[in-house]
């Protein structure tokens, strides 16, 4: 019997609401699965307190960001309050060398900058059981006044439209359960990127056969 060969690694991009339990989510499968590594951004912002370098962030100046940037060494990148956020495309690219799947929270704008450079990546919508739930959701936050939830909500409405845009509608109504049901997509994914891959090399290798 042949052995199966390791899958290579991958990248899945996250999106959804704000209050739909992405964050959440996502760590759960880390500490479920040992395959998963989290993206880490590369930031012009000054480190907080407790934050290291290459953990929460990589911290460069703005004169290596934008060197950054006219190397194409970005997935994604946008400025926000007086600051540039990006997503290194080194980085990415070898924690799925490493044999890795990346998770990579981020909004829908960069999802749409990130399947550009790199249309193979898996997408996945989080989204809550009803619209009801996530008002109760942020609400339950304790945080948030009347004009910031009616704020978050208005977000969502326009987030809502590029749904479907991504491949898979995951929706978080149980924790564990939605995160094994990530875990079995992203699983899937590989190893049907992984069938067509060996599904055309065959096919390639017939054609040189037939040609003999």
């Amino acid at each position: 019997m042949t052995e199966k060969k390791p899958l290579k690694g991958s990248l899945t991009v996250v999106s959804g609401f704000s209050g739909a339990g992405k964050g959440t989510l996502m760590r759960e499968l880390l500490k479920n699965h040992d395959c998963y590594a989290l993206s880490v951004s590369m930031t012009t912002r000054a480190p907080r307190e407790g934050e290291v370098n290459g953990r929460e962030y990589f911290f460069v100046t703005q004169e290596e960001f934008d060197r950054t940037i006219q190397e194409n060494g970005f997935l994604e990148y946008a400025g926000y309050v007086n600051h540039s956020y990006g997503t290194p495309r080194r980085y990415v690219e070898e924690q799925i060398a490493a044999g890795k799947d990346v998770l990579l929270e981020i909004e829908v704008q960069g999802a749409m900058q990130i399947l550009k450079a790199m249309p193979e990546a898996n997408t996945v919508f989080v989204i809550t059981p009803s619209a009801e739930e996530l008002r109760r959701r942020l609400i339950g936050r304790g945080t948030e006044t009347a004009e910031s939830l009616a704020g978050r909500l208005a977000r969502a409405v326009e987030e809502s439209e590029y749904i479907p845009f991504y491949q898979h509608l995951l929706v978080n109504d149980n924790l564990e359960e939605a995160a094994e049901r990530l875990h079995a997509l992203i699983q899937e994914s590989k190893e049907e990127r992984a069938f067509v891959e060996q599904f055309r090399k065959e096919l390639r290798s017939s054609i040189d056969q037939s040609r003999q």
